[in-house]
């Protein structure tokens, strides 16, 4: 995680770094080819670049570095103009437009990242969807073959879940899904991902791990406790493999551990299936 952090502050300072050379390069090219030329539009390259690549602050900083950059080359050829004043009426103005081009650009990235972030999360437990899942298992699949590491898949499905919308109604079931969600998330690590299959089935992705039947035993002890407290007659069947040597596909991940939680179910629900591959 440090070392991502780090990557990202470095990634952060280059940009920024980048853009203030440019408003200066800029500037120099303003004063050398004299005040005919209006080269104000080319600010907008190093303002779009660090205010999406690093954020809004950031874009402000070089806003105000372009305005500024383009004033200084103003003042060394003051005597070009009719009034002395009229250089800092221009940056004003200038600056003006860098800001909000600054604020819609921030905002448009915002809105962006809002809608991707919604395609590949779960509506009802916030948790990742099956796309956002598929995407990130195909990540791991890759490093867990490059590297030689195990990679262990759960999957969890509530049994007699229709019973709970039946007798206490769809408002109950949700709020089932949503604790059960909630807690498989405190079960694992920040490394590992859970997401929501649709319905009330559940794929929790282990990570560099070399067997997933404790953490298996772990979430549904926990599960169980939840709705015995809460009064819902409810079990969970587990299906859990452990690849020593990763699949060539997510769907072979899926269609494996998928196939030994319905075993589960088939041989008297509330069961863990569990194998190492």
């Amino acid at each position: 995680m440090k070392i991502l952090s780090d990557s990202k502050k470095f990634s952060n300072f280059f940009f920024i770094a980048l853009g203030f050379v440019i408003t200066l390069l800029i500037g120099a090219i303003r004063y050398l080819t004299g005040p005919e030329l209006a080269l104000s539009l080319f600010y907008l390259i190093p303002i779009t670049l660090v205010t999406w690549k690093v954020g809004r602050g950031a874009g402000i900083f070089i806003s105000v570095t372009s305005a500024v950059s383009w004033l200084l080359a103003d003042l060394l050829m003051l005597h070009e103009f009719s009034n002395p004043i009229l250089p800092f009426l221009n940056e004003t103005f200038r600056l003006i437009v860098f800001l909000v081009i600054t604020y819609a650009l921030f905002e448009m990235k915002k809105l962006l990242e809002s809608q991707k972030t919604l395609a590949r999360t779960d509506s009802l437990t916030g948790i990742a969807n099956r796309r956002a899942f598929f995407e990130l298992a195909q990540t791991e699949l890759q490093k867990a073959r490059r590297f030689k590491h195990p990679i262990s898949i759960l999957y969890l499905d509530l049994d007699n879940f229709k019973n709970i919308n039946d007798r206490f109604g769809h408002h109950t079931g949700d709020s089932l899904l949503c604790l059960v969600a909630a807690n498989i998330k405190k079960s694992i690590r920040e490394t590992d991902t859970v997401a929501r299959f649709g319905g009330d089935e559940f794929v929790i992705m282990l990570s560099e791990t070399k067997s997933s039947y404790p953490v298996a035993i772990k979430i549904q002890k926990k599960l169980l406790n939840i709705v015995k407290n809460k009064k819902w007659p409810v079990t969970f069947s587990i299906g859990a493999v452990t690849f020593k040597r990763p699949p060539k596909s997510v769907d072979e991940l899926i269609k494996k551990t998928d196939s030994l939680m319905y075993s589960a179910k088939e041989k008297g629900r509330n069961m863990i299936q569990h194998e190492v591959i």
